[in-house]
């Protein structure tokens, strides 16, 4: 992970626009002070009534136009750093989500969608306000008190400016001791903002099991307790923020007892003017805003430090699966696979999930894996389209190992229907079309129809149009399924997968979409992963998996003849008994 912010990066490549943003907000600062000067001649006029009412509109008007020139460049310097701090906003959300993009499913499997989402949302927003108003108020202070100082001692009385100047370097103090209190207490914010997001996401997507078992209340309770926490987190911040903001304005306000007193007794003594007394204190009052927004400039930077240190982490993350340098320039492929002697172990995992497997599928032949929950059918599925990175010379696609095939390449040529069918809340045209090419409304319609969705398409009234709940809710388990796999199908891909992908459906449509499917797979690589036989009898070759092995392959009259696992699997089901994918034995589940 770099030493610099992702605020120090931007900075770095845009420092002409922040310098420009500097130089009006500069300029804003100067023109403030011509104010005390303007004052000190008119409190010194009307002292010595020497200034006539035509002498009093002209300094109100002189006033005037010195504020209005402050409230442009004052306004024009925020506008342009505020938008600069937009663009930074957008740019670290852009690098996030393509970051997330490149992600291996593992990592999305130890994250909550809370903490995502709070990482998307308020760490971005957080450093945002650094570049927003940490940035805005930094400038104007640095600026706006070394100039105030400045003309304080030099137009007024040096030493008085000294006196009155001592306390505020308590504040770098106070400051100081404040910022790991300010970050940590960000930190636990960050963190309740996520546990709360993650808890009101994970309620939503399990609502209907939720009202089943009648768990509202126990769900409250867990909701109250997380919001409870999140309220601590925020009060705790705020109290230290509250006290670090009180104890500066203390400071401050202790000047401004010092400029009375003292400067009081130098006005009776002559020592200055009263229009020099006015001025002073004119100065004085610049000081303060600028003071006080030191305590936020504090609060911002540090709720800025841990927020960046979270964001920099996730994007520091070096994808587990990527193009290797050895990558081949082609362009498609012709769908031949060989596995050799593939062991495979799940980062994190000790034992292996996959054992010694040798096989061989040639290009436009049909392969089906079977075998018991947990057997290693869906990893061996996820090897070959490279979701996670299989050991070198274990995986072969036309005699050329995976990891030299462009990731694009080979999965643009996979049509792939997972087991949990996800959808998004788009139209069915668009779910269906859901790829980097365009496809006519024809080509949506046939997929369809091979899918056996089309019918069931129809009757919705805006039919393709019709858009769809969150993760496809507005349909119903088999025709989720079915749009899934009019989805793999419009690709033409050299290679179809199906994990387990017509479980949701009854015998009469799977035989439909099975017949569908037999055009479907001339010319192709048909992968099919079932608990059901009658899906994969009529494959090329079957394997049977148990424990990460290969225990049985052959096709289906070879495998009965050898009275094995997969003959049993075929007694029970023909006999009007089912396999219970869910279970890790063979126990018999009749249908109902």
């Amino acid at each position: 992970m770099g030493s610099r912010s992702l605020f120090a990066e931007y900075v770095s490549l845009n420092k002409r626009k922040y310098l420009f943003g500097a130089v009006l907000l500069s300029i804003s600062c100067l023109l403030q002070l011509l104010i005390p000067r303007i004052l000190e001649k008119f409190a010194n006029g009307v002292h010595a009534l020497t200034i006539s009412s035509l002498g009093i509109l002209q300094f109100a008007l002189l006033i005037s136009a010195v504020g209005f020139g402050v409230a442009f460049f004052r306004s024009t310097s925020r506008i342009y750093i505020f938008r600069l701090s937009r663009q930074l906003e957008r740019s670290i959300r852009d690098r996030l989500f393509q970051q997330w993009e490149r992600m291996p499913q593992e990592y999305y499997k130890r994250q909550r969608i809370g903490d995502l989402m709070s990482h998307a949302i308020n760490d971005v927003n957080v450093t945002r306000d650094v570049a927003m108003q940490g940035v805005f108020m930094t400038v104007e202070a640095a600026i706006l008190i070394s100039v105030t100082v400045i003309a304080m001692s030099t137009t007024v009385h040096a030493t008085l400016t000294l006196l009155v100047m001592l306390p505020l370097p308590a504040l770098s103090y106070i400051a100081y001791k404040f910022r790991f209190d300010i970050q940590e207490r960000s930190l636990k914010v960050q963190e309740a903002i996520g546990l709360l997001a993650s808890r009101v996401q994970e309620f939503c997507a399990g609502i209907r099991v939720v009202k089943a078992y009648v768990q509202e209340q126990d769900q409250m309770k867990k909701f109250m307790e997380d919001n409870q926490n999140n309220v601590a987190a925020n009060r705790n911040l705020i109290r230290s923020n509250s006290l670090f903001t009180s104890i500066s304005q203390g400071i401050v306000g202790l000047s401004y007892l010092i400029s009375v007193l003292f400067g009081g007794i130098l006005t009776m003594i002559g020592a200055i003017t009263i229009g020099e007394f006015v001025a002073f204190n004119t100065y004085l009052s610049f000081l303060v805003s600028p003071v006080e927004n030191l305590g936020k400039v504090i609060n911002t930077l540090q709720r800025g430090r841990a927020a960046d240190l979270r964001l920099r982490e996730i994007l520091a993350m070096k994808p587990q699966v990527e193009d290797e340098k050895d990558v081949l320039p082609i362009t498609s492929i012709k769908g031949g696979i060989q596995v050799s002697h593939l062991t495979f172990t799940y980062p994190g995992d000790d034992a292996p999930t996959l054992l010694d497997i040798n096989l061989s599928i040639p290009p436009q032949s049909s392969l089906a894996i079977v075998g018991r929950i947990g057997s290693g059918k869906t990893t061996l599925v996820n090897l070959l389209m490279r979701m996670y990175n299989p050991p070198r010379g274990t995986i072969f696609i036309d005699g050329m190992e995976i990891s030299q095939i462009p990731l694009r390449v080979l999965r643009e040529g996979i049509g792939f229907v997972p087991q949990e069918n996800f959808l998004f809340s788009t139209t069915i045209a668009e779910n269906i079309a859901f790829d980097p090419k365009l496809y006519e409304q024809s080509h949506i319609e046939e997929a369809a129809k091979l899918a056996q969705v089309y019918e069931n398409i129809l009757h919705f009234p805006l039919k393709f149009e019709t858009p769809l709940g969150e993760r496809g809710s507005s349909l119903s388990g088999g025709q989720r399924q079915r749009v899934s796999i009019a989805r793999a199908i419009i690709k033409d891909p050299a290679i179809l997968i199906f994990d387990d992908s017509l479980s949701a459906v009854d015998a009469r449509t799977e035989a439909r979409i099975l017949e569908g499917l037999k055009q479907v797979k001339k010319g192709r690589t048909t992968i099919m992963v079932s608990h059901r036989i009658s899906t994969i009898m009529d494959c090329d070759q079957i394997i049977v998996m148990d424990q990460g092995r290969i225990t049985e392959q052959g096709n289906h009259y070879s495998l009965l003849r050898k009275a094995g696992l997969y003959a049993q699997m075929y007694r029970i089901q023909q006999v009007g008994f089912d396999i219970d994918p869910r279970s890790s034995d063979l126990d018999m589940h009749r249908r109902s």
